[in-house]
């Protein structure tokens, strides 16, 4: 190997090293500082590397590293709980990472067109450019938008600016502290690069003291409960009394004016299900004056069926159908119906629910429910607001095991509710069953794999954040004027391609 080789073959491996030492970043480690070091390495060797190709190579190695080290749970969830042979899980997931870091080598690539390394490459384009692949990793082909770099903020003082800029704008600051970084190791500028840390970091303990919303309402006592159903065992026939009776009993024993179970809680449909228990729940609550929440599919006289929320108490019985399905968990893409015949995953052809749907109005207050990974979404969430006064996820990751997943969803929580202001309270079937307060603190968490029930009192709040107002639209249009700018500056020879 010539030595030009050698220095490319290992300036990829530690690549891929600094993208796997990202995910520490996230939770549970939640090493909050460490993906602004990571990224800091990155820029480095882009800066080494003049050619985009190379560029290219380099950012595709951090985002595999930062994948496979991140998201590897889909295995588990393939293999073990799809009953998918453990080659073709391993494969799968392998080229499923492989795919989603193309993005960082896109990022690469178009940092490297622009005409030499300067600090409006580092501290403007290569934020913008990162921010914008984020984005659209968060649509395109439904979207997967686990391991945004901003979710690793969620505690930290860059938290704050998530009512203002959401968790885009958290990934663009991640970026730009990492150019600062990067330019206190020069002999020029370090005195400009701390002042710019420092700022930074103060308005964001500055944004920290910012109330965005205002109580309304009174207090609601809630419990959240965690049956612990093993997923292998969930829609087993033959354990659906035993499942019912668990969820009865623990129920029957809430003295809370909310309680919330999580999705798929029954793994019955509703029109199989016997009416005389859905009375006897609906009284139990209704004697407390409170309202209960059920996760269970729910089928139409069409045949249809739906991933869907049901309410029962002293409120109107009300349904919330999931909007944003997973692919090949809920429903199977055109073209991959081939998948079924190694996937053993119950009920993959849900209908989703439609985008025209309210909060549901339960003990006093205006909840906005999203089940599963909806809440991966923020703009997703946003839609119910400012009407919604509390937002409710009912999750069942069991799918995944005891990995990163449930951990690293409980941190997109805590971001939902920085963005919005408001309470989010997680019913999850073996964890991480939670209350995160409007300022994204983790209130109370039952620990995982565990029976239990989380009892609380939270606040209800009206009023929008910022984020609310405007989405991801100010970010995204900023991350498209500093690439349009770049475009325009553009003067790098051809022969360099």
């Amino acid at each position: 190997m010539n030595p030009a080789a050698f220095r490319h073959a290992r300036a990829l491996s530690v690549a891929f090293l600094l993208g796997a030492a990202t995910v520490p970043g996230f939770a549970p480690a939640s090493l909050a500082p460490l993906p602004i070091f990571t990224a800091a390495g990155l820029l480095w060797l882009w800066q080494e590397a003049a050619a985009p190709r190379r560029a290219a190579a380099l950012g595709f190695a951090f985002g595999l590293g930062l994948f496979l080290a991140g998201v590897s749970w889909v295995y588990v969830s393939l293999h073990e709980f799809g009953a998918m042979p453990a080659p073709l899980a391993a494969i799968a997931t392998l080229l499923f990472c492989a795919f989603l870091a193309l993005f960082p080598a896109l990022v690469g690539y178009l940092q490297a067109q622009s005409d030499r390394p300067s600090a409006s490459r580092q501290l403007l384009l290569i934020p913008a450019l990162w921010t914008l692949g984020e984005w659209v990793r968060d649509w395109i082909f439904t979207g997967f938008p686990w391991l945004t770099l901003g979710y690793s903020q969620a505690a930290s003082p860059l938290g704050a600016y998530a009512a203002l800029t959401g968790v885009f704008g958290l990934s663009w600051l991640v970026w730009l502290c990492a150019g600062l970084l990067l330019a206190l190791a020069r002999a020029r500028g370090r005195g400009a690069a701390l002042a710019g840390l420092a700022f930074v970091f103060g308005a964001g303990y500055g944004l920290k003291q910012v109330e965005w919303t205002r109580p309304l309402g009174a207090p609601v006592t809630v419990s959240l409960v965690q049956g612990n159903i093993p997923q292998e065992l969930k829609w087993d026939e033959a354990r659906f009394a035993a499942t019912v009776q668990l969820y009865r009993r623990m129920t029957e024993g809430s003295a809370a004016r909310l309680t919330i179970l999580p999705e798929t809680a029954i793994p019955r449909f509703l029109d199989l299900i016997d009416p005389e228990l859905l009375r006897s729940l609906a009284m139990s609550a209704r004697s407390r004056g409170g309202d209960l929440i059920i996760g269970l599919p729910v089928r139409d006289a069409a045949g249809r069926y739906y991933n869907s929320v049901l309410s029962l108490g002293a409120s109107p019985t009300q349904r919330y159908d999931k909007i944003h399905l997973v692919p090949f968990g809920e429903f199977i893409p055109p073209g991959f119906g081939w998948v079924l015949s190694v996937l053993k995953i119950p009920l993959t052809d849900f209908t989703r629910g439609s985008a025209a749907q309210t909060p549901l109005a339960l003990a006093g207050q205006k909840i906005a429910v999203n089940i599963c990974y909806e809440d991966a979404f923020g703009e997703e969430i946003i839609r119910f607001l400012p009407e919604a006064t509390l937002l409710v996820n009912v999750s069942n990751v069991a799918w995944f095991g005891d990995s990163l997943a449930p951990h690293q969803h409980l941190q997109i929580a805590q971001l939902r509710a920085l963005e919005t202001g408001r309470t989010m309270l997680r019913a999850t079937n073996t964890g991480m069953t939670a209350i995160v307060d409007h300022q994204g603190n983790i209130a109370g968490v039952l620990p995982a794999f565990t029976q239990g029930t989380l009892n609380g009192t939270v606040q209800g709040r009206g009023g929008a954040t910022p984020y609310v107002r405007w989405g991801n639209a100010p970010v995204i249009a900023l991350a498209l004027l500093a690439c349009g700018l770049a475009a325009l500056r553009r003067r790098r020879p051809a022969a360099q391609v």
